[in-house]
């Protein structure tokens, strides 16, 4: 049975550890006891080293929720014996950083130096990040700054110059159930003493649970150790169900992670892997993006890697997304797998958007080039006395169907070849026609030339 308090204590004079999050207590004291991020901290490394000689330099930790940065931060200050101030970008304005900054000058001026830790210092804007350059400059503050998107995006290139960027990843399941034991084991600071009792594969399913977050995942175990407190101890399949009912998983709309998927889902299209489709697609619509974004972008990989090798490509795409518009729920998106299947499996080509793109640069260089006179209108009897229209040949009326003789283009820039057409589905045939229209017409201006 779980006893949260000390017998002789009451709810109000409980001291912190006791209401301290089980997460909060079990944070890592050294470097020994993080789990995960090997490739950064594996001994001998140099970020290591550095860490473990005290030689601390400003950096930014760019990482997932839960994988370590403000452990991290805490034991750079330990390490390096200084003084650790911690800021939330999301709660701290500008004259509350300039108080910060300058407590920290004061202390810079008596010996001690101070570890700054900035969490989510990409909502600070780029008047606030410059506040903090002069100081970092002068040594005054060691500043870590901790994000969840891209610092090339998201911060000034400034700041960016003057720390080291650490990439942190997602923690595995193995190193999260390596976690979850410490806490199960502990009995200062975790469950230890508790007799909470659960087995390897309910472990394994916290882990998985919790997506990468060492956080989360201990915050789950909490929970699960609660419900179990009345049941002896057990922390049975049935009290986990309950805990893990509303599992979610990672995902930020609009963030790093939101157009690194959508990239992998256009990628896999692009590659004709229809399986991979179907995961990246699962992914996005798991993580609550917007069914119309979806159907935008599976519509453009349509028309820009599959183009006329396939131009049914096109319809089923504004097909499947009229269907979600319509029935929406699982219908619909069985509509956008299906329409994910088929991209990835038609012909690729992106003949047709090349074509245009080039032909858009030959205007933007070239600029107005007036219209050859046989291809203009001539309504007036004042525009047929200028020439318009003048040798125009209809091509209906000509053997074959096709004035091969008679150019199309400004004469300031003679025949051009924007589209060269792949050796894949349809454009095989459009290909075989074009190849033979072309070659007939660049003698039959020979021949008029």
């Amino acid at each position: 049975m779980r006893t949260p308090f000390p017998p002789s204590t009451d709810l109000l004079s409980a001291t912190s550890d006791h209401l301290r999050p089980l997460a909060e207590r079990m944070r890592p004291r050294s470097l020994d006891e993080m789990v995960g991020q090997r490739r950064l901290l594996a001994p001998g490394s140099a970020l290591r080293r550095a860490v473990e000689a005290g030689r601390v330099h400003s950096m930014v930790l760019w990482g997932p929720p839960g994988c370590g940065k403000t452990t991290l931060a805490l034991l750079l200050a330990r390490y390096a014996d200084a003084e650790f101030r911690a800021i939330s970008a999301v709660l701290t304005g500008l004259p509350e950083v300039r108080q910060v900054l300058a407590e920290a000058a004061q202390r810079f001026a008596q010996g001690r130096r101070t570890v700054l830790f900035v969490d989510e210092v990409h909502r600070f804007n780029k008047g606030q990040q410059d506040a903090f350059l002069p100081h970092i400059e002068r040594g005054t503050i060691l500043f870590v700054g901790a994000t969840t998107e891209n610092p090339s995006f998201e911060l000034n290139s400034a700041l960016l110059s003057r720390c080291r960027v650490h990439v942190l990843e997602a923690v595995s399941a193995q190193d999260i159930v390596q976690a979850l034991r410490l806490a199960l084991d502990d009995g200062e600071r975790g469950l230890g003493s508790e007799g909470v009792q659960v087995s390897d594969e309910s472990l394994g399913e916290i882990a998985r649970a919790a997506d990468g977050d060492v956080r989360r995942a201990l915050t789950l175990l909490e929970i699960a150790a609660e419900l179990a407190s009345d049941e002896d101890g057990h922390i049975t399949p049935q009290t986990l169900a309950q805990v893990l009912a509303d599992r979610t998983r990672r995902f930020d709309k609009g963030g790093e992670q939101f157009y690194d998927q959508i990239s992998a889902l256009h990628k896999s299209v692009r590659s004709s892997n229809p399986d991979a489709a179907l995961y990246w697609l699962a992914r996005m619509l798991d993580g609550g993006c917007d069914p119309a974004y979806l159907g935008r972008r599976l519509t453009c990989m349509a028309l820009d890697d599959i183009g006329l090798a396939d131009p049914r490509a096109q319809s089923m795409a504004l097909e499947a997304w009229q269907i979600y518009e319509r029935i929406g729920g699982v219908e619909g998106e069985m509509a956008f797998a299906q329409l994910a299947i088929y991209l990835a499996c038609a012909a690729k080509s992106n003949a047709a958007s090349m074509a245009f793109a080039h032909a858009r640069q030959e205007v933007r260089t070239h600029g107005t080039a007036d219209v050859p006179l046989h291809l203009r209108n001539a309504p007036t009897r004042l525009m047929e006395q200028l020439g318009y229209a003048k040798g125009y040949q209809y091509d209906h009326d000509v053997p074959g169907g096709v004035a091969l003789d008679q150019t199309c283009f400004p004469e300031s820039l003679g025949e051009r070849v924007y589209y060269l057409p792949v050796e894949r589905g349809l454009e095989i045939r459009i290909k075989e026609k074009l190849d033979h229209l072309r070659s007939a017409r660049e003698e039959a201006l020979e021949r008029q030339g």
